[in-house]
């Protein structure tokens, strides 16, 4: 319940306040909802995305690893919000654009 609290508290600032990055972001990070509780540059409920890119950045696995737990959701490697499964509601091409978008910033 505390999760769901926060982000919709999380996704009401955002509506409200926007962010200057959602703009750069892919069409399917905002049309999917991943801006409710993600930015580029800083932590809302869940990392920011260049800091899950410094986290793997070097890393050939990396993209594998991230469409798989952007499509089946987790928890645990980034706090104790869990991340909700996106699939069938997100295309598997829309995850692995907004991976490679995740990716592309530790460049």
């Amino acid at each position: 319940m505390k999760s769901i609290i926060v982000s919709v508290s999380v996704l009401v600032g955002l509506m409200v306040t926007g962010t200057a990055l959602a703009t750069d972001m892919p069409d399917a990070a905002k049309k999917n909802g991943c801006i409710a509780c993600h930015t580029i540059d800083k932590k809302l409920v869940g990392p920011a995305w260049m800091d899950v890119a410094k986290k793997y950045k070097g890393d050939k696995t990396a993209e594998a690893k991230l469409i798989e737990k952007v499509s089946k959701g987790g928890s645990g490697i980034w706090g104790p919000v869990p991340m909700p499964a996106n699939t069938p509601k997100v295309t598997q091409p829309a995850i692995k654009e907004l991976v490679d978008f995740i990716l592309a910033l530790a460049k």
